[in-house]
């Protein structure tokens, strides 16, 4: 039997950083997330939308060190991108802080102290991986390797990110130290602070195996596999000096975990949105530890185990906490075929996008949730992104209200006409639309983003096909009163969509509600006939969306096929020099300058280009060479290159070769004519 609550928590993860927010993020979480959230606000039910910065973590250490930066630096900056970033994209967080703040200082070491205070927390000197020249320890992030899984190189001690695995680093095969390659692993005795996970094995498998059997099959699943093999305590402290420092005596040098630390943010984030405004979101405890709240966590795949299984076991240590009725986690968002990968900058920045496409927001919130990763790994290519913006939110959406609108100004002056009696034509397409609701409201409450768009947008379909069917433009002639029917119809679906899309596609919602000069509308109306009253003035018209072009889409697909040259080169390693050869077999070539006087193609071959050069003896030298695909000839006449000038002449379609032009094969496989930075006379010998 489903509980009926009286208010709602949602949280999104707390995004590292490090580094901007992608497409990824905005697919697996945020976009999801802010869509649920202003549907509950739409049917006026008490909800609060908290989010944050994770600031502690390796992640963050690893940029500062990397950009030559303080760590507080690399936060400060990434946090306020972040931000705004959210902000500009119509994500509504209540509030949207971060784990460096005072009060989720003071917040996460009270919850740590709480917990050793019951004697919830197991004390244990183990043995763990430092660096052996330093002697420094190094966490689980700073230790890469071959993940035992997937067999991936380059999976950290915590996590492979190719197959989202959650990791150890004993369990890394051939680790690693990503701090200092040069430098060997060794391991030393520390002690830290573990949570006993399997002192909660049992209540976990209640909890969520027989309890939550609705959560998602990717979550449920996850969650089985981890609660059939022994779970083992997990360390809730670290050996670093970035982070909250561990509030118990003898604990110098350590800090929090960052997975301790982290979602201790949800709570201290909505502490600090409570204690500033309490007359408008009450006490921070009603919102995480009364029965009749419901907690939901909008996380990504990787972070399931945390928020399933280590988070609930430490609210459950602590006491009085609520745990989460469900956590609708999406599996990856692919980019063009390939995983999204911050490391090699293989991902669409958010706060990029927002300056190349510009009032884009709706675009992109619609792509994804169209393409959402809710049970597989999806993938998102810009070729897709265009065909859906072109064939459906122009083509569709976009079309069917312009018609709407523009015919309404045309006949009636930009005023609503009443509603006549209608025809079989008019009550069929009315009973099409009148379910829209319902159908929405299902689908939302089961996590179905993907599907809630999709129902929504077929209103927009039915739309299309009434007045198409209708033809109003042709009625007109001889039927004005039909066309007051028809266009009140095409009206109240209009406003219809305008409140369907505004949990999906706000930006818009809003610019067609101002057309509408619906300044009141109510979720309840979705499905109804008479939200525009008759004689209702609408505003002068405008395109909802237009159409995005070949060249916006190629600046794109250039901007990924530059950063894929860029990956490579960074990647590239020289091949090993080949066996040594003597002096004297060396002085045997003759290399030379050439001045290029002239360069064609040769005829009936892709591949051959026919260089006439000035090899200084006052008679012309004609040299073959195999590099049309990586040069025009007019590029090439008046270079001056090296060439072997003593090999033996060869012919090659039937012109004969004196010679041969030497290149330099790049990382990408092009080839590049070497040639010299001064000017030097033709003939002159190279060594």
């Amino acid at each position: 039997m489903e509980k009926n609550y009286k208010r709602t928590t949602v949280t999104a993860a707390l995004p590292y950083a490090n580094g901007g927010v992608h497409i990824g993020h905005l697919a697996g979480v945020y976009v999801p997330a802010d869509i649920y959230v202003r549907y509950l606000r739409l049917k006026k039910q008490d909800v609060v939308f908290i989010g944050g910065s994770d600031e502690h973590g390796v992640p963050v250490t690893i940029r500062a060190r990397k950009e030559g930066i303080t760590v507080q630096e690399v936060v400060d900056r990434y946090h306020n991108l972040i931000k705004k970033s959210f902000e500009d994209f119509g994500i509504s967080f209540d509030i949207y802080s971060r784990t460096t703040s005072d009060i989720h200082h003071r917040f996460a070491s009270d919850f740590f102290r709480t917990l050793y205070d019951k004697n919830e927390l197991e004390e244990k000197t183990e043995m763990q991986y430092c660096d052996e020249v330093t002697g420094e320890f190094l966490t689980d992030r700073n230790i890469v390797g071959t993940c035992p899984r997937c067999g991936a190189e380059g999976a950290y001690g915590d996590q492979c990110e190719k197959c989202g695995a959650t990791l150890s680093p004993d369990e890394l095969i051939n680790p690693t130290n990503k701090n200092n390659p040069g430098h060997g692993l060794v391991k030393k005795p520390t002690k830290n602070w573990y949570l006993p996970l399997n002192k909660y094995q049992e209540w976990l498998k209640q909890w969520i195996l027989e309890g939550h059997k609705e959560w998602r099959s990717n979550v449920y699943g996850q969650c089985k596999s981890w609660l059939d093999m022994d779970l083992q305590p997990r360390a809730m402290t670290r050996d670093l000096d970035w982070g909250i420092p561990v509030p118990v005596e003898g604990a110098e040098g350590k800090v929090l975990y960052v997975w301790f630390d982290a979602p201790i943010g949800y709570i201290s984030n909505t502490k600090e949105l409570c204690d500033a405004q309490p007359e408008k979101w009450g006490t921070w405890q009603q919102w995480w530890q009364d029965p009749e709240t419901r907690l939901v966590h909008f996380i990504g795949k990787d972070n399931i185990v945390f928020h399933c299984l280590i988070f609930p076991v430490m609210m459950k240590a602590h006491g009085g906490y609520i745990m989460p009725d469900n956590v609708p986690a999406n599996e990856f968002l692919n980019l063009e075929d390939d995983k999204i990968s911050t490391s090699r900058n293989w991902a669409v920045w958010l706060h990029e996008y927002l300056v190349d496409l510009p009032g884009k927001q709706d675009v992109l919130r619609y792509v994804l949730t169209a393409n959402a990763p809710e049970t597989k790994d999806n993938n998102f290519t810009w070729k897709d992104f265009q065909e859906r913006n072109n064939s459906e939110l122009v083509a569709i959406y976009g079309n069917f209200v312009n018609r709407a609108l523009q015919l309404t100004k045309k006949y009636f002056e930009g005023r609503v006409p009443a509603c006549g009696p209608l025809e079989e034509i008019d009550r069929k397409a009315i009973e099409e639309f009148k379910d829209v609701k319902a159908n929405v409201e299902t689908l939302l409450d089961q996590f179905k983003f993907r599907a809630a768009q999709k129902e929504a947008m077929n209103l927009a379909r039915i739309g299309n096909r009434y007045i198409t069917e209708c033809e109003p433009w042709k009625v007109w002639k001889t039927d004005p009163e039909r066309v007051k029917t028809i266009l009140n119809v095409c009206l109240q679906l209009t406003a219809n969509l305008a409140i369907a899309f505004e949990p999906f596609l706000p930006f818009s919602s809003r610019k067609l509600r101002e057309m509408l000069q619906l300044d009141h509308f109510d979720w309840e109306q979705l499905g109804s006939t008479d939200i525009l009253e008759a004689g209702h003035q609408l505003a002068e018209p405008e395109l909802l969306f237009e159409k995005i072009e070949d060249e916006v889409i190629a600046a794109q697909l250039k901007k990924l096929e530059d950063t894929k040259k860029a990956n490579e080169a960074s990647e590239y390693k020289a091949a090993p020099v080949k066996d040594t050869v003597s002096f004297e077999d060396f002085e045997k070539l003759d290399i030379r300058v050439g001045h290029i006087k002239d360069c064609q193609k040769v005829k009936k071959s892709k591949k051959l280009l026919q260089f006439t050069i000035d090899d200084g003896s006052g008679k012309d030298r004609t040299i073959l060479s195999g590099i049309a695909a990586y040069y025009e000839p007019e590029q090439l006449i008046g270079k001056d290159v090296l060439f072997v000038a003593n090999f033996a002449p060869r012919k090659m379609m039937g012109i004969e070769s004196q010679g041969m032009i030497l290149s330099a094969v790049n990382f990408d496989d092009t080839l590049h004519v070497t040639t010299v930075l001064d000017e030097v006379k033709p003939g002159s010998q190279v060594g």
